[in-house]
């Protein structure tokens, strides 16, 4: 059986895991890609801290679309940045060349609720060529299917109540800059609160233009809907600034942030439907305080009550370890824009990947060996 081979598109924290993880599961990774200058031709083992070479040479991002069109490539796993309008660059080459791909980004969870019109476009592209494109990772399970298989136990709905914290040091500069880490209250107010202060007509034509900026929570709420075939009359988001007590040293940044300035913010998402069962979500990204810890806390109120907290979660191991099982779900998925409340629950996978997809040539479904198929 042949091996699944995978490209690493962006060589930072996350990588760490996703590249260990997929080369334990029995992927062949044959490229990386980044935009750092101070990565580029370095052997792809910089990643794992580790002196064997991987014998996978880090190439500029601008080499991208060349090497997708003269190499054989299964899955790109895609780890940059959490908003769906700069991944879609990547993600357009990936369904241009026919490529599937995973993505850690957050938007890329339930882009339709957030930039219906760039996901469209990525639907009709990929389905075109037979590939899939995903967003996966930490919210697939515990935002999502765990909320979902909770609600599956429950006999009546009123409301889903959830809230989840991780330390943004742990993802890098893009997305601590995106919660507005460092910034002074009137910074935050200026440049993340303000987006958020609008009349709902004004966010519609936002969404629209593709130019929203959708907490996490806002995805993860229209993820949550579509799965438990909810109809969404009304959603709404507020985002508030976490404030330091005391100096706090940001490695990330890699500056103190200042007492009174902003460590991150909270994310506030009401979604209220045709149902009338009402989701609120929120989520703290924040960088942590030295006893603050990651939890996740999420209650079904009905018949009956339900509530789940997870305490200290290893929320970047698990996003890497959610996004290399699902590609499994992902080489199996209907071609398009296939987000994975359209798919079956990530399970685990005890044996390498290649032992869960076959690759063939002519699997009689017309596919011309276009895609993967179930074993």
């Amino acid at each position: 059986m042949k091996k699944i081979t995978m490209v690493q598109y962006g060589c930072g924290k996350m990588s760490k895991y996703t590249v260990r993880y997929a080369l334990e599961k029995g992927l062949k990774i044959v490229g990386a890609f980044d935009i750092d200058n101070s990565l580029i031709g370095k052997d792809l083992s910089v990643v794992l801290d580790s002196d064997k070479p991987l014998k996978v040479k880090i190439k500029h991002a601008d080499e991208f679309d060349a090497f997708l069109q003269s190499h054989e490539v299964d899955i790109v796993v895609v780890t940059t940045t959490s908003i769906f309008a700069e991944n879609y660059p990547i993600y357009e080459i990936c369904a241009k060349n026919g490529v599937n791909a995973i993505s850690t980004c957050e938007e890329a969870f339930y882009a339709q609720n957030s930039n219906p019109t760039l996901a469209k476009k990525l639907d009709k592209l990929a389905k075109s060529t037979g590939c899939t494109i995903c967003g996966s990772g930490y919210q697939d399970v515990f935002w999502g299917n765990l909320i979902s298989v909770l609600a599956g136990a429950t006999h009546k709905i009123d409301t889903i109540k959830g809230k989840s914290s991780y330390n943004v040091e742990d993802y890098g500069i893009s997305l601590a800059r995106v919660h507005g880490a460092g910034l002074r209250a009137e910074e935050f107010e200026k440049e993340v609160a303000s987006h958020d202060n609008i009349s709902e007509k004004e966010r519609e034509e936002l969404i629209k233009k593709g130019k929203f900026a959708p907490s996490y929570m806002w995805n993860v709420n229209g993820w949550l809907c579509s799965k438990l075939g909810l109809h969404v009359v009304s959603q709404t988001q507020k985002s508030v600034p976490q404030i330091a007590e005391h100096d706090i040293y940001s490695s990330t940044l890699d500056m103190t942030i200042p007492k009174g300035h902003c460590t991150g913010m909270s994310a506030v998402v009401t979604t209220k439907t045709k149902e009338g069962i009402t989701i609120q979500s929120e989520c703290i990204g924040k960088v942590y305080d030295k006893n603050e810890f990651d939890c996740n806390d999420w209650t079904i109120m009905g018949e009956p009550n339900t509530r789940v907290v997870i305490e200290r979660p290893s929320t970047v191991e698990l996003t890497c370890a959610t996004v290399i099982n699902r590609i499994v779900e992902v080489l199996c998925a209907e071609p398009g824009y296939t987000t994975t409340d359209q798919m079956p629950e990530n399970i685990y996978k005890a044996f390498n990947l290649d032992k869960y997809v076959e690759i063939v040539d002519d699997c009689g479904c017309g596919c011309d060996g276009e895609h993967h198929c179930h074993d």
